[in-house]
């Protein structure tokens, strides 16, 4: 029994309250924003075919999730509705009753004054003691009658707030109901863009599985670029500190092992290392949506931002390296002891090799994507030069 307890009541907690769907659902209707606002640039530009059914894919998505939670919304102000239906029933019983009983006893009240009064009442007492009896009996009557007069009021007002929160949850779902509808008429016709799209795509997937290929080819040459930038700092900070080049790991001084130790302990909680932008690619082996037989890989994440956004620091530490990539801007490498982060895809960089630099600070801003001429920061965190996923690291990426 009480196993059956516990379970439920963690299951109890486990439900998302009204506040935090809300939050959810600002936060997908802002990256609906966002989506439409770079699609809407997007169209203004020469892009590939390929790549309009990517972001129409994103959007589905990201709309997909909206309806979904606007629908938990819904539900969940449903299951208040009816929890404040049984309440306002509940109190108008209650209320009934109090008035009841405050009516029979000023009937009888009134009766009593009629027969003797107070004064009489007391003076006709046998003792002292008697009196006294009687004259708290009759001062408990009256705390009595205030009491059940203040319980009155005091149900009155709630049942009337009551009343006011289901009038006002009744047309918070009217409105979500509206929203829902509204976002699956669209969401159809994205699903109708989308499908003459891919049907575009695969008339020709050879022509695109090429230019994905391409794509691939060039990740990896800049990938491994960063490898070699990261291999080269950890063998001078091996030598620096008289140990063998061959290490592969970097030489830490004490300083560097407990900023090492404080980035480690800060995993989760990381900041963004823009204030606003979208996930278009993820970390590790993806298949291609469009063109399922074809896999890729990434290193990190690609974020696409809007036009010239600021890159911050996502923790303190050095400016290990800015790398000049061909046909790519450049590339600003963080060092927090043995951790990286690198910054791919910058222009107008404010800092240089060498600068300590703080949480949040600014390096550069995102410059445009060489592929397909969009604003994509390619971000990624190692360990000496071990690559890990940024999502496990930043929070809410």
């Amino acid at each position: 029994m009480i196993t059956l307890f516990l379970g439920g009541f963690m299951a109890q907690a486990q439900k998302p309250t009204r506040k935090q769907l809300e939050k959810r659902r600002a936060d997908l209707i802002a990256e609906m924003q966002q989506l439409t606002r770079l699609r809407e640039s997007n169209n203004k530009k020469e892009i590939s075919l390929l790549t309009q059914v990517e972001d129409l894919d994103q959007q589905i998505q990201v709309r997909t999730d909206l309806i979904k939670i606007t629908n938990r919304q819904a539900n969940l102000l449903t299951r208040e509705i009816d929890e404040n239906l049984n309440k306002m029933e509940n109190l108008r019983d209650e209320l009934q009753d109090l008035k009841e009983d405050y009516a029979a006893m000023i009937q009888k009240s009134y009766k009593s004054k009629s027969g003797q009064s107070k004064i009489m009442f007391l003076l006709s007492s046998e003792s002292f003691k008697q009196a006294y009896k009687r004259m708290q009996y009759m001062k408990q009557y009256a705390n009595h009658r205030k009491k059940q007069g203040d319980q009155i009021k005091e149900r009155a007002a709630l049942l009337q707030q009551v009343n006011k929160d289901l009038i006002e949850q009744k047309k918070d779902k009217e409105v979500l109901i509206a929203e829902n509808k509204l976002a699956k008429r669209e969401l159809d016709k994205e699903k109708n863009a989308q499908d003459a799209l891919v049907k575009q795509v695969r008339k020709k997937s050879s022509t695109y599985a090429a230019q994905i290929k391409k794509k691939q080819q060039e990740t990896d040459r800049i990938d491994r670029q960063i490898d070699k930038i990261i291999r080269d700092a950890i063998a001078a900070s091996n030598v620096k500190a008289g140990k063998k080049k061959t290490n592969s790991g970097f030489a830490l001084t004490p300083e560097e092992v407990t900023l090492a130790s404080n980035f480690a302990s800060n995993k989760g909680r990381l900041i963004w290392p823009v204030e606003r932008g979208r996930i278009v690619r993820r970390f590790g082996n993806s298949r291609h949506p469009t063109l399922p037989n074809i896999t890729t890989y990434s290193s990190g994440v690609d974020i696409e931002t809007p036009p010239d956004a600021t890159v911050r620091a996502i923790f303190k530490g050095e400016v290990l390296s800015i790398q000049d990539v061909s046909g790519s801007n450049l590339a600003v490498y963080v060092k927090h002891g043995d951790y990286i982060t690198v910054y791919h895809n910058i222009k107008k960089i404010t800092v240089k090799k060498g600068d300590k630099i703080d949480f949040k600070q600014p390096i550069g801003e995102v410059g445009r994507n060489a592929f397909n001429g969009k604003t994509i920061l390619k971000f990624l965190v190692t360990k000496n030069n071990t690559k890990l996923n940024p999502a496990d690291w930043v929070k809410g990426m």
